[in-house]
């Protein structure tokens, strides 16, 4: 990821992969089934089906999980108007959400890589 981060840096980038890197903080802060407040940094938004997914991985290590791993969430409106984040349990949109993530980060380095050998 250190490596991605990197070679995005001062690239013109899609909105759901500009946040990544310019924004260090985007901490969402979601409430567990037992009521515990659990930090997460925002990795990417992104869209797929018309859907929205967001991409989050855990500030602390969430028991289970390794460091370089992350969670799909549906994001919709709730009823008062704020977003609501709802964990993805379907296998197949969360490989394709991930799938197009990577996507976006291959087009923005290959574009980054385009725009160096033309300097």
């Amino acid at each position: 990821m250190a490596k991605e981060k990197k070679a995005l840096e001062d690239q013109k980038l899609p909105k759901s992969l500009d946040h990544m890197v310019n924004d260090e903080d985007d901490i969402v802060t979601l409430i567990s089934a037992e009521g515990k407040e659990i930090d997460f940094i925002e990795v990417a938004g992104i869209a797929y089906r018309g859907n929205f997914y967001a991409i989050l991985q855990p500030v602390e290590l969430l028991e289970g999980m390794s460091e370089d791993e992350a969670l799909v969430f549906k994001v919709s409106k709730a009823k008062n108007g704020e977003d609501s984040f709802e964990i993805e349990l379907d296998e197949a949109v969360i490989d394709a959400v991930f799938a197009e993530y990577e996507k976006l980060v291959d087009e923005a380095v290959a574009e980054g890589e385009g725009q160096e050998s033309q300097e």
